[in-house]
């Protein structure tokens, strides 16, 4: 009974973070200073039996100005497809952010804290002929000042049905797809 009664509290704890958990961590996230200029990063998409998908590479031109930041991102996919997206951020107080997309439905809210950040978004994503709405809880994680590591909980209904893991590297001295993913 006392193992069932560790693990069911184990579990629940581990289901729900609170970005305030971190706020006290060294080697503090600053996505204003981390997302400003040149840098791909690699992901792959992992449906809900964690079958890889879909892999991508994806080069992001960021650039403030004051309180302002456009996140210009271009995809290329492991199936040929090229793909778009500009993100629209302001920065507000106590590490608050706000920011908007194409495909952004309403406004994302993030927040930072110590070494991470957490997004939390609803994504309209074109399948098959049709557009599905699947809600993005995204929490990015500073390792150093060069590389971030990105995972996001993609859900519909309360029920996760796919998973994002992205890499960044802001270190390498190429900055396109093609000539750092050739098997893309």
């Amino acid at each position: 009974m006392v193992c069932v009664s560790v693990f069911l509290s184990v579990t629940l704890m581990s289901c729900s973070t609170d970005i305030s958990h971190y706020k006290n961590q060294n080697s503090k996230f600053d996505i204003k200073q981390y997302f400003n200029g040149d840098m791909i990063a690699w992901g792959m998409i992992q449906d809900y039996t964690n079958e890889v998908t879909r892999r991508f590479c994806v080069e992001i031109d960021a650039s403030w100005q004051q309180e302002q930041g456009t996140l210009k991102e271009k995809f290329y996919f492991d199936n040929g497809e090229i793909s778009y997206r500009t993100w629209n951020l302001t920065r507000l107080e106590n590490g608050a952010y706000t920011g908007s997309a194409e495909d952004v439905i309403g406004i994302a809210n993030g927040q930072e804290s110590g070494f991470a950040f957490q997004w939390e978004y609803q994504l309209a994503v074109p399948i098959e002929g049709s557009t599905y709405y699947f809600d993005m809880d995204d929490w990015m994680y500073k390792l150093d000042e060069y590389r971030v590591f990105n995972k996001t909980a993609m859900s519909k209904f309360g029920v996760e049905v796919a998973e994002i893991t992205l890499f960044f590297d802001k270190q390498l001295s190429d900055k396109t797809c093609e000539a750092s993913s050739p098997q893309l």
